[in-house]
Parts: structure tokens; sequence; C-alpha cells
């Protein structure tokens, strides 16, 4: 949600600068604060450009700010690049070695059992978290005559408490989202 929303805004400053900077190079005429004045007007004089090029602190100063531009790049695609679903479970079988469990398939388990559940048109099931310590983030669409209560409570002391028991983990949090399904009004004639 946060990438979006931030390349949106970044892709919004660019579209509006360079579309101004486009208009005005095409011959409309800007309003007297707009630093691009007319078609024949360039953005930074040679007087500008090379104004601070002879200070000490300058060329510092422009690799600083580039370092730290490139490494918030990097922070940034490591955040989006990085898997947040969990690929497998540590299940403790007692002998100390313990076995993995792929965690799509206890995803795949429990999204069924979860859709199973009366009143839950679909269920959508990721896991999350450290192997040794998964989390569970459960949506659950449901129908309108289901009570939201009664499925959360049907869902925890079931499809939950399985799961927890058969991998042998001390607990499994989950955080559950629940939502109706949309319908269409029913023409009446």
């Amino acid at each position: 949600m946060v990438n979006r929303v931030l390349i949106g805004v970044v892709g919004l400053v660019l579209v509006v600068l360079g579309g101004s900077v486009l208009a005005v190079g095409l011959g409309v005429r800007p309003p007297s604060w707009w630093i691009h004045q007319g078609p024949h007007d360039v953005l930074l004089s040679d007087a500008e450009r090379t104004r601070w090029r002879d200070q000490g602190w300058w060329w510092p100063t422009v690799i600083a700010v580039l370092a730290v531009a490139v490494l918030l790049a990097l922070v940034w695609l490591w955040a989006v690049l990085r898997r947040h679903r969990l690929m497998e479970v540590l299940v403790d079988t007692g002998d100390g070695e313990g076995a993995l469990l792929r965690g799509r398939a206890l995803e795949s388990v429990l999204a069924g059992e979860a859709g199973q559940l009366d009143g839950v048109e679909r269920a959508h099931v990721v896991l999350t978290g450290r192997r040794s310590a998964p989390e569970a983030r459960v949506r659950l669409l449901l129908a309108p005559h289901a009570d939201p209560g009664d499925v959360l409570h049907r869902l925890t002391t079931g499809a939950l408490a399985r799961a927890r028991d058969s991998a042998g983990l001390a607990a499994l949090p989950a955080e559950v989202r629940l939502a109706g399904v949309r319908r269409r009004a029913q023409r009446v004639s």
C-alpha cells in the first residue's frame, strides 16, 4: 500500500513538472512566478550551474546526497522484493530434530477448512513470521447471512487450533479480516 502511494505521488509530481515544462516549451504562457518563462528560456543558467563548483563543501555534499538517495532506493527495493510469505514451518516431531512442512501446504489446508465453515464464501490464508513461530493472516469473505462472531469463533477453535496442534506449535497468532460479499440489488417487478 505504501509503495503504491509513494510511486503514485512521485509519478504525479514528475508528470506535473514535466508537463508544465513541455507546455511552456510549446508556447503556453506561464504565470509570472514560474521558474521557466518561455520556449527559449533555460531552467539553469551557466552562472547558476557553476556557482558552487569552486567551494570545498560542494562535491562532498553532492556525493553524500546521491549516496543517501541510492541507499534509500536500495532499501526500498529490498522491501519490495523480499518474500513476505513463509516458505516452510518447523514441526516439532519430539525427537529433537524436527521436520519441515511446506508453508503453502499449511496455507492450503487452513484456507480449505476455513472455506468450509458455514457462512464463508471464500477464504485466503498467508503465513508470515519465522519458521519456528509462524503467524497467519486470514481473509474471509462472508455470505450475507453469516454471523461474523460465530464464524470467527469457529475458525479459531476449529481450523486454527487444529493447525497449531498438528504442527506442534506453542501458538499460532492470527490476524483475521472479515468482509461481506457485495451483492447487487435485485430488481423487483
